[in-house]
C-alpha cells in the first residue's frame, strides 16, 4: 500500500531515504533550504521544494500534517532539527522520524516528540526507508544497487505451509537463505520445512522482487 512521506533536509542521508522511498512507489515530498539540493532530487521524487522548515506557516501551506510520515534529516544544525521536530508535532504530524548525530541529540529528540530516532552512522538511508514502509522488515542489507538481503517476519498467509507449498523461488523470484526461529537458525531449509508464526525469513534477491515480501 502506498504511503506519503515528507523528507526535510536533503543531505546524503535525506536524499538516500527520499530516493529509495520514491523508487518503492511512494509519494515523496523533498524539502530543503538549498535550491541546488532541491534541483538534484527533483526528477527522483513526487515533489521537491525550497522551504525553510523552521517557518511554521510554510510547512502548513505544504499540508505537512497530512503526510503519513515526516523524516527530519537536517544536517549538523542540532538546534534546527529539534525545533523542526517540535513544530511538526505541534502541527499534528502523525509520525515523525528524526535523524540524530549522537546519543544525547537522540534523547532530546525523543523527549521533544520524535516517534522514532535514527542514527545515520549506524543506519543507512536505504535501510531506514525499507523499515519505514513495512513493519515486517527487520533488516535490509544492500549487496549492490540491484540486489539485497531482506530479513522479514513471515506473512500470516505462510503459516502452516511448507516451503514447497509457498515456492518462494517460483512465485517471488527470491532465494530463502535461512529461517530464524527463536534462538534457532535453520540454514538452507528443506522443502518440507513448515513455516511457523513469528518465523523470520532471510531472503536474497533483486530489490523489485524482495519488495513483494515487504507487506
Amino acid at each position: 500500500m502506498s504511503k506519503s512521506f515528507a523528507v526535510i533536509g536533503l543531505g546524503r542521508f535525506g536524499t538516500s531515504v527520499a530516493k529509495t522511498l520514491s523508487q518503492m512507489g511512494h509519494d515523496v515530498l523533498a524539502i530543503d533550504t538549498d535550491e541546488e539540493r532541491v534541483q538534484e532530487v527533483l526528477d527522483c521524487v513526487t515533489h521537491a521544494v525550497q522551504v525553510d522548515a523552521l517557518e511554521e506557516t510554510a510547512l502548513k501551506s505544504l499540508g505537512i500534517r497530512n503526510f503519513d510520515v515526516v523524516i527530519v534529516s537536517i544536517g549538523a544544525d542540532i538546534q534546527a532539527s529539534i525545533l523542526v521536530t517540535v513544530i511538526l508535532k505541534e502541527l499534528g504530524v502523525k509520525f515523525v522520524v528524526a535523524k540524530a548525530t549522537n546519543e544525547l541529540h537522540g534523547k532530546v529528540l525523543e523527549r521533544t516528540g520524535a516517534d522514532r530516532v535514527v542514527y545515520p552512522e549506524r543506519d543507512m538511508g536505504v535501510r531506514v526507508a525499507h523499515h519505514l514502509v513495512s513493519a515486517n522488515v527487520l533488516d535490509y542489507i544492500e549487496l549492490s544497487p540491484d540486489y539485497s538481503i531482506l530479513e522479514a517476519v513471515a506473512p500470516v498467509d505462510f503459516f502452516g505451509k511448507t516451503l514447497a507449498d509457498i515456492d518462494l523461488r517460483a512465485k517471488f523470484h527470491v532465494t530463502l537463505v535461512a529461517i530464524k526461529r527463536g534462538q534457532e537458525i535453520i540454514v538452507a531449509p528443506q522443502a518440507g520445512e513448515v513455516i511457523q508464526e513469528r518465523d523470520i525469513l532471510v531472503t536474497i534477491g533483486a530489490n523489485n522482487n524482495l519488495q513483494k515480501l515487504e507487506r
